[in-house]
């Protein structure tokens, strides 16, 4: 019986080990830590300040103009808030600001207009960062999850950029189909692949069909485009600036109360150009 009760100890004992073990590869949930591999790095950027725009978890942390700027290897984002109900930011959760001293907080400066403008420090784009926010009414920590998003950067703040135009691709004038696939807004919106673009003067236009009447205009490079038909779901034709790449546009709902505009990329595969029939 001696015998068999110290082979359970050993066992329970062998298993605690590997339990323990398995434990140690785990990331905290709630956390930022969960990498996104594809991630872009201030490595993949020449360095340069410009404008970026910038997901944030929580409508009461309302980022109203962000300036990535990118130097000797690092990325600082200076984030102008739409609000001054915030004194301090901190690069992570709320739990960990409240353990840490003052000095690693980070104050606002005030710009011209009397905004708020944060600089934190930005390690990768397109990946969820933990920032805390100190409240000055409620006088504590709010966790807030941003993510930066590489695709608002202009082309020119790449060292390598995925773009291919109509000269890269050698594509004579004339009718071809090509796949588009649309990202953004709440998922529930579409439009219709493959679809016709015209090259012309080595310039590209595609025509889009939406998968809703509901849009009254859309916006390329700010310049607004309206609808080409009045019955049926809405179709636009914009100008294309380049193929295997997400290209920002804006699109106007009319769908909810009031129309507002909504963020959306559209990318085109120059893989599936062919002629139309």
């Amino acid at each position: 019986m001696k015998k068999i009760l110290a082979l359970l100890l050993t066992v329970g004992m062998v298993l605690g080990l590997f339990a323990g073990c398995g434990n140690s590869n785990t990331t905290p949930a709630g956390t930022a830590a969960a990498a996104n591999p594809t991630a872009a790095a201030a490595a993949d950027s020449l360095d340069g300040t410009y404008d970026i725009t910038v997901e944030s978890s929580s409508s009461m942390f309302n980022i109203e103009a962000c300036q990535l700027t990118v130097a000797n290897g690092k990325m600082t984002a200076a984030m102008t808030m739409g609000g001054t109900g915030y004194l301090y930011v901190f690069p992570g959760t709320g739990e960990e600001a409240a353990a840490a001293s003052e000095d690693q907080y980070i104050s606002f400066e005030e710009n011209d207009a009397g905004q708020h403008v944060f600089t934190i420090p930005v390690e990768y784009l397109d990946k969820g960062v933990d920032c805390a926010a100190f409240s000055k009414n409620k006088e504590m920590w709010y966790d807030r999850t941003l993510v930066f998003q590489s695709v608002s950067l202009p082309q020119e703040a790449w060292k390598e950029s995925p773009l291919k135009t109509v000269a890269d691709l050698s594509l004579a004038d004339g009718t071809y189909q090509v796949a588009v696939t649309l990202e953004g807004g709440s998922g529930r919106a579409s439009v219709t692949s493959p679809t016709k673009l015209v090259i012309a003067d080595g310039k590209a236009t595609a025509t889009i069909e939406w998968s809703s009447s509901n849009y009254d205009y859309m916006k390329v490079d700010d310049v607004q485009y309206d609808p080409v038909n009045t019955e049926g779901n809405s179709v636009f034709e914009i100008p294309v600036s380049g193929f295997d790449w997400k290209m920002p546009v804006l699109a106007d709902t009319t769908a909810m109360s009031t129309p507002h505009e909504i963020d959306y990329t559209l990318t085109f595969d120059s893989a599936s150009l062919e002629p139309a029939s």
